[in-house]
């Protein structure tokens, strides 16, 4: 049934008068809560007291998330060199900033070194050019001497070692040159190639981040720089492992696929401190199993690996700075630790003790 004009008029207005009175009561309403709610001078001020703590939570950290080690054994052994041929003088060249140098100059590639840059760069400094001057327009120099300071700074310095005299005694001597060692013990012989970034397949296909050293089962395994013993025991890819920390806590040390039984020396344990040339385990082929103390390595080898950290966040994780250490390795044979066995505890030492300043 159609409704009059009348009727409609009569309801619209009333509808209308419905919406009105619900927009009065809905603003009403509104000014109640806004009355109750703080000032914005006091939400300001709420703001800026919570600040403080929220940014430090949220600051961007700013540290070196990635290196590539390019730098050959022919570059390192001339840095060495020329730093510890001028220790004495007044000019000591820094092997650590001669590298970064070229490497500024090189790109990070090494392919390019050439023995004549490095003793050009030695004689302009002995000349009487200050690195800093040397640099000023080198964007990279910055990084690449952080980046070489982690992965060479425990290396060389001063230290005392023990030095036999013709008695058939021993007395300590102070020196100063490469204190770290090679990870294998003098007269042990090892085969070893460029093996980084390798593919690996057991559990999960990943890059090989490490170095094979292939050699004997028992073949003793140096410390390459003092230390602390950060972790030790079973992992299922590395078998018996260990892992050192320096004490600048800049680089770690893995040491994988310890002998079956008796993969450590006895003196370690977590927390254990050692000195760079200190026999700290026995070459072997545990690992790739779930089952503790298994053989399931093809070829006995030493697994030597060398993490970067900047910043505790890549010590475990997606973020982890692992080097190519094929040419360091080859520079450590410049070092390698003479042992001797106890005929009784068949347990190998280091013929002469060092004391590493470094050490706390």
């Amino acid at each position: 049934m159609q409704s009059s004009p009348l009727f409609q008029y009569a309801r619209s207005r009333f509808l209308r008068f419905v919406v009105t009175a619900e927009l009065l009561i809905l603003t009403a309403l509104a000014f109640s809560i806004f009355s109750r709610m703080p000032s914005s001078n006091a939400l300001l001020s709420a703001a800026r007291s919570a600040s403080p703590s929220d940014s430090a939570r949220t600051e961007e950290k700013h540290f070196i998330k990635w290196v590539d080690f390019t730098v050959s054994n022919e570059a390192l052994r001339q840095a060495l060199r020329l730093d510890v041929d001028s220790f004495t003088s007044d000019c000591h060249l820094n092997w650590i900033e001669l590298l970064a140098y070229l490497a500024a100059r090189y790109g990070g590639d090494f392919s390019r070194y050439r023995a004549a840059d490095m003793d050009a760069l030695a004689e302009r400094i002995k000349g009487g050019a200050s690195m800093q001057s040397l640099t000023e327009n080198m964007k990279y120099y910055a990084y690449y001497l952080e980046a070489y300071t982690a992965v060479l700074g425990g290396m060389v310095g001063a230290y005392e070692i023990e030095e036999p005299v013709e008695d058939g005694s021993v007395s300590w001597v102070t020196k100063y040159g490469l204190k770290a060692f090679s990870p294998i013990a003098k007269n042990f012989p090892y085969q070893d190639y460029d093996d980084f970034g390798v593919s690996r397949s057991y559990g999960y296909r990943r890059q090989h981040l490490g170095h094979d050293m292939m050699g004997q089962v028992g073949t003793p395994v140096i410390a390459v720089e003092s230390g602390y013993v950060e972790a030790i025991g079973w992992n299922q890819y590395g078998g018996w492992r260990l892992g050192i920390r320096s004490f600048d806590k800049k680089r770690y040390y893995y040491y994988a696929h310890l002998r079956k039984n008796y993969p450590y020396h006895k003196s370690l344990k977590e927390g254990s401190i050692v000195q760079a040339g200190d026999v700290i385990g026995y070459l072997g082929r545990t690992g790739y199993s779930r089952t503790e103390n298994t053989n399931n390595i093809d070829e006995p080898h030493l697994h030597f690996g060398l993490q970067l950290i900047f910043d505790e966040s890549q010590k475990e994780g997606n973020n982890e700075i692992w080097i190519d250490c094929y040419q360091l390795v080859q520079f450590l044979q410049l070092n390698r630790s003479e042992t001797k066995k106890n005929p009784e505890t068949k347990e190998y030492f280091r013929v002469l003790e060092m004391r590493d300043p470094a050490v706390p």
